[in-house]
């Protein structure tokens, strides 16, 4: 926690602690949701579809689309105004939801609903362990963080090996690694609100900040969830 130079008891803290840690969350449950309506229209659109998965060319260009913006807000969000950082967050969202679009292609409504509904009991547990707990979670988020690059790596030679014993080592060690980074990364975004910012364009800044991360926490999880819980059609 940081903190300006200021008047606040203790309480009043705490309460400012509250408010911001719920505006992450509304900016997060909107960019979710703004990712799941594109992506299930999208699905619903067979030129779109076709456009998107029949060229390699457009699905990767969208992808590196994804990185590079993903990048920029991570980067650059200090810089920029709070409402370019909330145009850029949505813009984020909704250009996730293009490429997550295959999810409704590829497996039932049910088995997707089911997969949310853990993900989203998963990840509430877990990020309510890291606002509230007193034990410092930076030891966990190393480990995590480490095997986070382990398993990227993991995941590129298994695209070319195709081994469905790494497959499925790859799943585990992910929900593992994203159920660590939630309760982590929940602390660390509680650690570094500015107490006595409320309601300025920074502290909006910061809310989209923490979204993002916990957005993408989000994101992978239920990802590394549907490879357990998907019923493909």
């Amino acid at each position: 926690m940081q903190t300006e130079i200021t008047n606040l008891t203790q309480s009043q803290v705490e309460q400012e602690q509250r408010e911001f840690i719920v505006n992450v969350y509304k900016w997060m449950s909107m960019g979710l949701f703004l990712t799941a309506a594109v992506a299930y229209i999208v699905s619903g659109s067979k030129l779109i579809t076709d456009f998107i998965f029949g060229n390699m060319l457009v699905f990767f260009g969208l992808i590196i689309a994804e990185v590079l913006l993903v990048g920029h807000l991570a980067v650059n969000v200090k810089k920029m105004t709070a409402s370019t950082a909330m145009n850029t967050f949505l813009g984020y969202s909704a250009l996730n939801g293009l490429t997550l679009s295959c999810i409704f292609l590829l497996y039932t409504a049910a088995s997707i609903t089911t997969t949310f509904v853990v993900t989203a009991g998963t990840f509430g547990i877990m990020s309510f362990y890291g606002y509230v707990t007193k034990k410092d979670l930076t030891s966990i988020g190393n480990i995590c963080f480490m095997a986070l690059i382990g398993l990227i790596i993991a995941s590129l030679v298994n695209m070319f090996l195709n081994n469905g014993m790494m497959y499925w080592i790859i799943t585990y060690a992910g929900i593992l690694i994203f159920v660590g980074l939630t309760a982590y990364d929940t602390q660390k975004i509680k650690q570094l609100n500015i107490i006595g910012n409320s309601g300025t364009e920074e502290d909006v800044k910061e809310s989209i900040s923490g979204a993002l991360i916990l957005y993408l926490d989000f994101i992978n999880l239920f990802l590394m969830l549907l490879r357990l819980f998907g019923n493909k059609k």
